[in-house]
């Protein structure tokens, strides 16, 4: 923070200003300039900015988020689907305002956001409507750290980048290793740093039909926010990873810390489970928002909360516009008072 005070009085007057009255301006800057910082502190949240929110077909709307703690300039990458057609979007759209073209220079500020500002990745897994523009756009990017499990890790090192699929930009596996990427494994609820991005995670597995897939656990000071790559409900997956993940949630909505959550909701309600192949439609999140309520203390422990609603596959079906069916459905069975929030691609919100 820069302050610069310019003095109205005469040359003359102002040089015969006390010392006291000096003091005394000093010191009422002081509180201004601690008042304000105290203020940004305790206001703090987080910016997520939607570079991707589709489950597919269009190749330039693939899942990816970024997410950073109100007080730092760099950013988290949730998944990777599609990065640079969003920060395209989210320029268009007025967002990332701070960044001049003298800023960026000698890149355009696409290029300073890509290369500068996303200091690392985090991977929930490796489906190449996750990966896509993560692969697409390694030859360009800086040097960061990919953090996922161990099971995303193999497929990224062993199957895209391996020098067949694409040259190999991490620091491990076959042939040249490039090294623009620094693979990381995560492992599951335990705490690690993110990069250079002051935020904290904890990975939890989720179900996926046949694939595995994880949820992070965001943390900043006293704020959390929860991103969930693709899951299917514990009922259909046989699974309790879901369950395990609501109690844990559970505990920073008692503490009222929860900020926030990205999570998935594939198709509409008409789609039959046997055909959801490890995704969530409105009535199954609806239930498993239920699991988390009950965990989460007695009364409307979710009023408020906000949802956002990711990975709507789009139809091809004339006059059908899923995304309003879903919001509609997520609406009519909405018991638990969540706030669900569908971003499009390249709109920033605060939490």
């Amino acid at each position: 923070m820069f302050l610069t005070y310019v003095s109205t009085q005469p040359a003359s007057t102002a040089s015969k200003t006390s010392s006291k009255k000096r003091s005394n301006r000093l010191f009422n800057v002081g509180l201004v300039l601690s008042f304000s910082l105290y203020s940004s502190l305790v206001a703090a949240g987080f910016e997520v900015v939607a570079l991707g929110v589709d489950g597919g077909v269009s190749d330039g709307n693939l899942t990816s988020y970024l997410i950073r703690d109100d007080s730092q300039p760099v950013y988290l990458a949730l998944d990777a689907g599609s990065v640079l057609p969003g920060i395209a979007k989210a320029l268009d759209k007025g967002n990332f305002s701070d960044i001049t073209d003298e800023m960026a220079a000698p890149l355009t500020r696409q290029g300073y956001i890509f290369r500068q500002r996303i200091n690392s990745y985090f991977i929930s897994h490796a489906h190449l409507d996750h990966v896509s523009g993560l692969i697409i756009g390694s030859p360009e990017d800086s040097k960061k750290t990919i953090y996922a499990s161990a099971d995303t890790i193999d497929v990224l090192r062993n199957y895209y980048f391996n020098w067949r699929v694409w040259p190999n930009f991490t620091d491990s596996g076959s042939g040249t290793r490039l090294g623009t990427y620094r693979m990381q494994l995560v492992r599951p609820a335990q705490s690690l740093s993110l990069g250079l991005t002051r935020l904290t995670g904890e990975m939890y597995p989720l179900s996926h039909d046949k694939s595995p897939s994880s949820m992070l656990l965001i943390t900043s000071n006293n704020a959390a926010f929860a991103y969930f790559g693709d899951t299917g409900p514990d009922e259909i997956e046989k699974s309790k990873n879901l369950d395990t993940v609501w109690r844990k949630l559970a505990e920073k909505v008692k503490q009222q810390q929860l900020k926030g959550m990205i999570i998935e909701v594939s198709y509409p309600n008409e789609v039959d489970d046997g055909k959801l192949y490890g995704h969530m439609t409105p009535k199954w999140l609806l239930k498993e928002l239920k699991n988390l309520e009950k965990y989460s203390g007695e009364g409307q422990p979710l009023k408020g909360l906000p949802v956002i609603i990711s990975h709507i596959k789009p139809s091809f079906q004339q006059g059908q516009d899923v995304r309003k069916v879903i919001a509609a459905e997520l609406e009519q069975g909405n018991d638990t008072g969540v706030d669900f929030i569908l971003m499009d691609q390249g709109d920033s919100r605060r939490f």
